[in-house]
C-alpha cells in the first residue's frame, strides 16, 4: 500500500519523466560557470542541483493541483494521477509541501542573500499553475519562475548579482517562454474548448514567426554573455550548435502537428547540453 502510493507520489511529481529536470538543470548550470569562472562551489553546486529536481517536482504537483479540474477534459492530462482520481487533491497538497520544505531546508546552507531571493522564487514556482486563468502570456510567467535559479546562483557563488546575471536571466526567461509555447501548442485545441490562455493562442498564426524571433533575441544574449565574461571559443561553438537546433525546431513546429511540436519542445533539452557543453569547454581551453 504504502510503496504504490509512493509510485503515485513519484508520478504526480514527474520523476518518470526526466526532461523537466534537465531542461531546467542546464541555465542553472549555466549560471553557476559563469558566476565562478568554471569551477563552482562543490556546495553550492550539489544544493543547487538537487533543489532543481526537488522545485521542479514541487512545481509538477502543484501545476496537477491548479488544474485538477482542466485535466480531465485534455488528452494528453488525463491519466494524470490527479485527474484520474489517483492522488487526492489534500494529499497533493501534502507532497508540494514536503517538497518546498525540503529544498528550502537546503537553501538555508547558503548566504542570507540567497535565502531571502529563495522567498521570490517559491512565490513564483507556486503562483505560476494559477496564471493560465489570468493572463495571455502564462509562459513567460514560467520563464520568470524557471529563470530565477540564474541570480540565486550568483548570490550563492560571489554573494551578489552582477549585470551578466540579469543578461542570462532574461536568455533563460525567454528560452522558457519559446520552449513551453511549443508545448502549448500542443494542446491549443483543448485550451481552446475549456477557456485556458496561453502564448500558443495569444500569437495565433504568427506563432512560428514570434517564436522565431525571440529565438533570435536570445542568441544574441547569449553571445552578449560570452563577450561581457570574454569567453574562450567553445562557447561560441555551442551557442553555434544551438542555434541549429533552433532552426531544426523551426522545422519541426512548421505545420504545427501536435506530435512534431513536442519534439520541437523536446529538442530544447539538446539546446540546453550545447550550450554548457561549449561554456565549460571555454573555461578549459
Amino acid at each position: 500500500m504504502i510503496i504504490e502510493r509512493l509510485k503515485q507520489y513519484a508520478v504526480l511529481a514527474r520523476f518518470d519523466r526526466p526532461i523537466g529536470i534537465l531542461i531546467l538543470l542546464w541555465p542553472t548550470l549555466w549560471a553557476l560557470w559563469v558566476a565562478s569562472d568554471g569551477k563552482p562551489d562543490t556546495l553550492v553546486f550539489s544544493v543547487f542541483a538537487l533543489g532543481v529536481v526537488l522545485m521542479r517536482a514541487a512545481g509538477c504537483v502543484i501545476n496537477d493541483y491548479a488544474d485538477r479540474d482542466f485535466d480531465p477534459h485534455v488528452e494528453r492530462t488525463k491519466q494524470r494521477p490527479i485527474a484520474a482520481g489517483k492522488v487526492s487533491p489534500k494529499e497533493a497538497l501534502v507532497v508540494f509541501a514536503v517538497l518546498c520544505l525540503t529544498a528550502f531546508a537546503l537553501v538555508l546552507l547558503m548566504n542570507t542573500y540567497t535565502i531571502l531571493l529563495s522567498f521570490a522564487g517559491a512565490f513564483l514556482a507556486a503562483s505560476y499553475p494559477f496564471m493560465k486563468r489570468y493572463t495571455q502570456l502564462p509562459q513567460a510567467y514560467l520563464g520568470m519562475a524557471f529563470g530565477w535559479a540564474v541570480p540565486m546562483a550568483f548570490a550563492a557563488q560571489t554573494n551578489t548579482i552582477p549585470a551578466v546575471a540579469w543578461v542570462l536571466y532574461l536568455a533563460v526567461m525567454l528560452w522558457a517562454l519559446v520552449y513551453d509555447t511549443m508545448y502549448a501548442m500542443v494542446d491549443k485545441d483543448d485550451d481552446l474548448k475549456i477557456g485556458v490562455k496561453s502564448t500558443a493562442i495569444l500569437f495565433g498564426a504568427y506563432d512560428r514567426q514570434i517564436i522565431g524571433l525571440l529565438q533570435v533575441i536570445i542568441i544574441g544574449l547569449l553571445l552578449t554573455v560570452g563577450q561581457w565574461q570574454h569567453l574562450a571559443w567553445p562557447y561560441y561553438l555551442g551557442v553555434l550548435v544551438a542555434a541549429g537546433l533552433s532552426a531544426y525546431q523551426q522545422k519541426l513546429i512548421f505545420q504545427r502537428q501536435k506530435a512534431q511540436c513536442f519534439q520541437a519542445f523536446l529538442n530544447n533539452n539538446w539546446f540546453g547540453m550545447a550550450v554548457f557543453i561549449g561554456l565549460a569547454g571555454a573555461y578549459l581551453v
